[in-house]
């Protein structure tokens, strides 16, 4: 092994700066392997734009959000969006994504992503790519890993809100809400929510009764509390409801944008309850900033673990917490389902003895 890849994928994340830096260095360190990173994710890979990245490049970037190498959610080799006389269409371009890389003389690819990349990590793999797949996103879904890189960044970004919304809720008597990502998962508003003291917290995994939530808010009013706290994942439904779609984005490995539940949420209390209502969508703001010190450690040890991996050639692999320890799993038990929140979750059942209705 001479010379290896790595590239990220997907949304940018709290932490990807510390894995590449992490596969940039132990590589170097440890093997005397040159480094070539991708610019924009798979875009890059397709189109062959590439920067090589040695000690100096990736230095100092520990502690930066975002990613250095760039990256996109909508440049999928396997369906690749071109343009031909004035026409768009997708075709298959792996196959010349794989002829880049023999030319390069990248002997392996390290995979940064969710479970849109890692799929396309899978399928790369299936073709004979040496790859290893790094879990990230803010969403935590991501099943044969017990935590994510950046999700615990998202957390602390949403409960901070949460703590500042406390006090404009009590000062004017309100139900202030809180939209959060996470997709079909409600990781983000389960913790956040919870660390943050949130009366009301709704995620996609229980869906909800808006008599029990305005049951909740009314509850608290009559004990003297004249405000509540609504936290509200963005995949979030009524019993017997759908989930809002904000939009479809067809070029994307996930083409659904959720978003909008808040809005939906405070429109229906306020009709149900009089209690004036105000949300706040927290957005992209979750995804941005400086990695927690967890966050960098985990993307420090998920970094040097992929290298490892290569080294060991354990291909078509994704690393992986488990029981504290990063290990390897095979990337088909890493993509094989989303990974949610169980519904007697020990934290559920904690924030529920707690006083917090889940809208059940």
């Amino acid at each position: 092994m001479k010379r290896i890849g790595v590239l990220t994928g997907g949304g940018d994340c709290p932490g990807l700066n510390a894995v590449i830096r992490a596969v940039a260095k132990s590589a170097i360190n440890l093997y005397g392997w040159e480094v070539i990173g991708f610019e924009d994710g798979f875009k890059g890979l397709v189109e062959k734009n590439y920067r090589a990245l040695d000690l100096d490049g990736v230095s100092g970037i520990i502690h930066r959000g975002g990613t250095i190498l760039g990256t996109t959610n909508r440049d999928n080799p396997f369906r690749y969006l071109v343009e031909e006389n004035g026409e768009k269409f997708f075709r298959d371009m792996s196959d010349q994504a794989i002829s880049n890389l023999a030319d390069l003389g990248i002997e392996a690819l390290v995979i940064i992503g969710g479970d849109g990349s890692l799929n396309i990590a899978y399928n790369f793999a299936q073709k004979g790519v040496k790859v290893v797949g790094v879990p990230k996103t803010i969403d935590n879904d991501l099943s044969a890993t017990e935590v994510t890189f950046g999700f615990n960044t998202a957390v602390t970004t949403a409960m901070e809100a949460i703590d500042k919304l406390h006090t404009t809720a009590e000062s004017h008597h309100r139900v202030m809400i809180l939209e959060v990502m996470g997709r079909y998962a409600g990781w983000i508003a389960l913790e956040a929510g919870v660390a943050g003291g949130a009366d009301v917290i709704l995620i996609p995994e229980i869906p909800y009764s808006l008599e029990s939530v305005c049951n909740k808010i009314i509850e608290r009013t009559d004990s003297g509390k004249k405000f509540s706290i609504v936290v509200v994942a963005e995949g979030a439904r009524p019993e017997g409801g759908e989930m809002v779609v904000q939009k479809l984005v067809p070029e994307s490995h996930d083409p659904i944008r959720l978003g909008g539940v808040g809005n939906k949420v405070a429109h229906d209390i306020e009709q149900a309850t009089g209690k004036e209502t105000r949300v706040t969508v927290l957005g992209h703001l979750q995804r941005g900033g400086s990695p927690t010190a967890f966050d960098r450690i985990l993307s420090t040890r998920y970094g040097v673990a992929a290298v490892r991996a290569v080294n060991n050639g354990r291909f078509g692999t994704m690393v992986s917490l488990q029981a504290g320890n990063v290990t390897t799993v095979p990337l088909e038990e890493a993509i094989g389902e989303l990974r949610k929140v169980p519904i007697d979750y020990d934290l559920v059942i904690a924030g529920k003895a707690v006083g917090v209705s889940f809208g059940d």
